[in-house]
């Protein structure tokens, strides 16, 4: 999914403006001396709340203060708490990331226009003038991007502010200075918007949220793997049912997941560049003699992008429909996986392995949360449910345009930051998982009714007369034990040979194909 070598993202540093920290005071207020009699108790609330009043602001409250922007105080906890496991996501799918690419793209497409022979206006430029043209690509930085922010505040327009800044960079290029208002030349915002936020997508997606969901496949592969041979008991409906085996059922997981990275990487990352409502209007007036249908694809192209040929003023968006449902149903899965290892755990079947001075909880010494699934479970959730808005919300626009769309693709990252969060705090969880192998077998020996079915199986090949009722009596509601149903095998009316294969059945041992699935679960997930 990476972009060409043309294509180069800047490194990013963030800087967070700190500010004076006021503290709570440490005693609550006094409350006004109530008096009492042998009946009730006697206030007067009038003066109460008055007393409230006075003390709310400085007592309840934080100082009345002009907060900067800090961990501390962004609304977002993505900017905040969780700030340090989701930052690499910020190049792409920030402010400054939006702007980053907008400038890419007004500069590809003004080197593009060098290279159609129909527009003399703008000749071929040299090797100096490429350079200096890509140097304002490579050497983009957080300065750059706020010095735009401040165009912005006069223009009120921010792709106009793009423009205009670098216009205000290329004044010193002699070459360059001659075509400066070939920038942004018969270009609609939405062109340079919605090739933006596809860059945007492609990158976040390949340079950080394929190799962290690859890593979490991974993992679970090798958790399968090392578990393979683990005999566990099933649970259909909340009731013991017919054994498997520990990595079989991790591996379920692990392909699921593959197969819906697999989907992620086949959307097709779409982009337009046809005018004010998709018909390239201007550029037919402008230059008749261009075949301008086939420039702009080319131009999509070159950026690594699929073109969409019809569109109206922006591209449709419904490339990223699929893309976000394709990120929710990994969610969906990967939070049915965090579902059943806190059932595991609760069961006893994994322990936890613990950290030197860390808490469990506040005030029951024994206990280790299972805190990563749930914070992963958490954080699923918050992403789906904006994953879920975007994915409706952006197909649908009113007729060739209307800005609804504008302000909900400002908050991709929201829902992106939040998968990404839920990943990585799996991948921890994941981490300190022991597995706890003498309380599965507990378990197991306290399961023998689970033999019934292979015990009715077999009699049914041999012609027993109704052998599912005869196990039905022999089991439902009743405490079976290895002895009982020793003895139930040993009056059957069945060749011995069968009968001794049935006697060696235990219920660590009655798990089917489950070890040799488990084992090979790489190659179906390489598939």
């Amino acid at each position: 999914m990476a972009l060409s070598n043309t294509i180069k993202v800047p490194t990013f540093t963030t800087i967070f403006h700190t500010s004076t920290t006021h503290p709570l005071p440490n005693t609550l207020f006094p409350l006004p001396s109530l008096r009492s009699c042998a009946c009730k108790a006697i206030f007067n609330t009038t003066q109460l709340s008055s007393h409230l009043a006075q003390k709310s602001n400085n007592r309840l409250q934080p100082h009345s203060v002009d907060f900067q922007l800090s961990s501390l105080t962004a609304l977002s906890p993505l900017d905040g708490r969780y700030w340090g496991k989701v930052k690499e996501l910020t190049p792409f799918m920030s402010e400054y990331g939006l702007i980053f690419y907008r400038v890419l793209v007004e500069i590809k497409w003004l080197l593009k226009m060098s290279q159609i022979p129909e527009i003399t206006e703008v000749p071929s430029f040299s090797e100096d003038a490429k350079s200096y043209l890509q140097s304002l690509i490579d050497d983009f930085s957080v300065n750059d991007a706020l010095e735009i922010k401040e165009i912005e505040k006069v223009t009120n327009h921010d792709v106009k502010a793009v423009e205009y800044f670098l216009k205000q960079k290329c004044q010193s290029n002699a070459e360059v200075a001659k075509v400066l208002e070939f920038f942004h030349f018969a270009c609609t915002s939405e062109d340079i918007n919605n090739l933006a936020h596809a860059l945007m997508l492609k990158e976040a997606m390949g340079s950080v949220m394929f190799p962290v969901m690859d890593k979490l496949i991974e993992a679970l592969c090798k958790l399968a793997k090392d578990n393979a041979h683990v005999p566990m008991l099933s649970r259909t409906h909340g009731q013991p049912a017919s054994p498997t085996t520990l990595g079989k059922e991790i591996a379920i997981f692990a392909v699921r997941l593959s197969r819906e990275r697999k989907d992620l990487t086949q959307v097709e990352i779409l982009g337009k560049f046809a005018g004010a409502v998709g018909n390239y209007n201007a550029h037919v007036v402008a230059y008749p003699d261009v075949n301008w249908p086939h420039i702009a694809e080319e131009f999509v192209k070159s950026l690594g992008l699929s073109f969409n040929p019809y569109v109206a003023q922006i591209e449709t968006h419904d490339y990223m429909a699929k893309l976000f449902h394709s990120l929710i149903q990994f969610n969906n899965i990967l939070l049915d996986f965090d579902r059943d290892v806190w059932g595991y755990i609760s069961l006893g079947y994994f322990k936890q392995i613990t950290k030197a001075g860390e808490i469990g909880s506040s005030t029951m010494p024994h206990k280790v949360n299972p805190i990563d699934f749930e914070n992963s479970e958490g954080n699923l959730g918050v992403a789906n449910g904006g994953l879920s808005h975007l994915s409706m919300k952006l197909p649908i626009s009113r007729w060739q345009r209307d800005l609804t769309d504008s302000t909900v693709l400002r908050n991709m990252g929201v829902g992106i930051g939040h998968s990404l969060l839920a990943y990585k705090s799996t991948l921890q969880g994941i981490g300190k998982l022991q597995v706890n192998e003498a309380r599965l077998s507990e378990d197991l020996n306290q399961c023998w009714e689970v033999l019934a079915e292979p015990i009715q199986t077999v009699m049914r090949r041999y012609g027993v007369p109704e052998p599912y009722e005869k196990l039905k009596e022999l089991t439902r509601g009743r405490a079976v034990t290895k002895e009982r149903i020793r003895e139930f095998i040993e009056r059957l009316d069945i060749p011995e040979a069968a009968k001794q294969n049935l006697l060696k059945l235990t219920p660590g041992t009655y798990v089917g194909t489950a070890v040799e699935l488990a084992r090979t679960v790489e190659n179906a997930v390489n598939r």
